[in-house]
């Protein structure tokens, strides 16, 4: 017997039924997407603000303080665009780990930001880190797996987790 995702219709729906509930599950999305920005922008405001992250030693290839904040805007639409193409394509029955692994990675980049700029942990940041871009580049493999458009828009998410992962580890190799 077959195991049913989370996910999955209990029953047939009508057509109706189905662009209404595809349709305000990809705003869901949109808004867990904006929601976890919203906190990580403002956890990591604060931290900015402060003197710590100002008298941290970092790498003279750090990117200046005025870009984190467009520059994970435009990261977390990528996802929100992304996690919304997934859902819309949830008819499908393998859309149940790429959504998983998706609400993984938005969790693990709100608890970087956290432990980075929140708490002031740079070694627990950093380990957290490394699960940021091995749940990137897993949702990317799966997000291709659904839909190439939704694989694609996770590339520079990887990327940009494979250059905040390698910046934090800087960051730790200068302090010690």
């Amino acid at each position: 017997m077959a195991t049913a995702c989370l996910f999955t219709r209990p029953r047939a729906e009508t057509a109706d039924e189905h662009r209404s509930r595809s349709w305000a599950g990809a705003v869901l999305v949109v808004v867990a997407c904006l929601g976890v920005e919203a906190v990580v922008g403002a956890v990591t405001a604060a931290g900015l603000r402060g003197d710590w992250y100002a008298n941290l030693s970092k790498p003279t290839w750090t990117p200046p303080d005025h870009l984190f904040g467009p520059a994970a805007t435009a990261l977390c639409l990528l996802l929100a665009a992304a996690g919304s193409v997934v859902w819309l394509s949830r008819d499908r029955e393998d859309v149940c780990c790429p959504l998983a692994g998706f609400g993984l990675l938005l969790a693990a980049g709100l608890a970087w930001a956290v432990l980075f700029f929140g708490a002031h942990t740079p070694f627990l940041a950093f380990l957290d880190g490394l699960l940021v871009w091995v749940l990137a580049g897993v949702t990317l493999l799966h997000f291709f797996e659904v839909s190439r458009a939704a694989g694609w828009l996770v590339v520079p998410v990887w990327l940009a987790a494979s250059v905040a992962v390698t910046l934090n580890g800087a960051v730790l190799a200068l302090a010690g």
